[in-house]
């Protein structure tokens, strides 16, 4: 747990385990550690990939607030599988009964409040990666089981066409009982032309 003058956090770092084109959220705890309002602001320095929220507030006397961070659906992914964002709480005391309504720029001024820093960490699957040929080991490997995978379904759905068609066929073919009505016809005949 982070603390400053006014507020505490955690955790400082903000896990995020990679899945290329899915969203991913992380919860941050925010709790006020005095007798006054507090107002926050939290910024990033990549606001395109994050979305914060709510990214200012009021926070009551010793108050929690639950701040939602979500990393954006990536097209690809990030060097080393390792982020390097970083992310600033800032905090200043409000007046009393203020609301988010009542929230400035002025009031986040370098001399007038307090800031903290935390950082993101994006990891593939969850498990720290040593380095890119790690990754791309296990992304060829992927690769080849699913190429394998699309292979044996192309398989199966010629196999299964292929049956289709042989049970079709036997379907669409001259049913058993005129076959045996057409030889006993034949012996009949047989029969007769002898006599």
């Amino acid at each position: 747990m982070s603390t400053g003058e006014h507020l505490s956090f955690e955790p400082q770092e903000l896990q995020f385990p990679f899945e290329l084109k899915k969203q991913i959220s992380c919860s941050l705890q925010l709790t006020n550690k005095t007798d006054n309002y507090v107002a926050f602001k939290v910024k990033t320095t990549n606001p395109k990939k994050y979305c914060v929220r709510p990214n200012t507030g009021i926070l009551l006397p010793h108050s929690n607030c639950d701040v939602t961070v979500t990393m954006q659906a990536q097209k690809e992914a990030p060097p080393d599988m390792q982020c390097k964002d970083k992310f600033l709480l800032q905090s200043v005391v409000a007046s009393p009964g203020a609301t988010a309504k009542d929230i400035t720029p002025e009031m986040f001024n370098k001399d007038s409040g307090e800031s903290s820093e935390f950082t993101a960490v994006s990891r593939a699957y969850g498990e720290p990666q040593d380095n890119s040929l790690e990754v791309k080991a296990i992304i060829s490997k992927l690769t080849e089981e699913k190429i394998s995978a699309i292979q044996q379904n192309n398989k199966l759905q010629q196999e299964l066409e292929f049956l289709r068609h042989k049970g079709n066929r036997s379907r669409g073919g001259i049913p058993f009982i005129y076959v045996v009505l057409v030889g006993l016809l034949g012996i009949l005949l047989g029969y007769l032309m002898k006599k």
